[in-house]
């Protein structure tokens, strides 16, 4: 049609032909896996992306902080890339929101929507933090899913020759 939607003959052999495609697994994080997913998705609605909960930065480390949450970055990245509604979608979730005049912060300055609705969810479904990534799967009709690789914040360690660790996604 001129509006830019498909008829809906087109959309049912859509999700048909990728109903049938291949059960894919893709395990890992940051921006890469997000970006492999997005493809991915025009093969097969047969996705599961695990993804990992390690990111102390920026948002995600503030809400992991102040909520004691995993780190829902690399999860938010991954959900608007498997959203059926994508385009609109993707920049719904992404969206941050700004500083404020003369660098005024609000509480929300940094975050980004979807890291809030994940916090939020995860808040809904009493502290169950899977749960509340599955549920968030359903509302935004993701092709696949989306699972955190555990429930738990994880922070990561590295040990340098000399013998000193550094802590943290972030500082490492």
């Amino acid at each position: 049609t001129d509006d830019g939607q498909q008829p809906l003959v087109e959309l049912i052999y859509q999700k048909r032909f990728l109903s049938r495609g291949p059960r894919i697994v893709a395990i890992g994080g940051g921006t890469g896996l997000s970006a492999l997913l997005r493809g991915l998705k025009e093969h097969t609605s047969n996705l599961t992306a695990v993804v990992t909960v390690a990111d102390d930065g920026g948002s995600s480390g503030v809400l992991r902080t102040s909520l004691g949450i995993p780190p829902v970055g690399d999860i938010r990245n991954c959900i608007a890339a498997l959203a059926d509604a994508e385009p609109l979608m993707n920049e719904l979730l992404q969206y941050r929101f700004p500083e404020g005049v003369d660098g005024d912060s609000s509480g929300l300055a940094g975050h980004a929507v979807g890291n809030l609705l994940l916090a939020a969810m995860t808040a809904v479904e009493g502290g169950d933090f899977e749960e509340g990534v599955r549920r968030i799967n359903r509302i935004l009709a993701v092709r696949g899913q989306v699972v955190p690789v555990t429930a738990q914040p994880l922070t990561l360690h590295a040990e340098l020759r000399d013998g000193r660790v550094i802590d943290g996604q972030s500082a490492i």
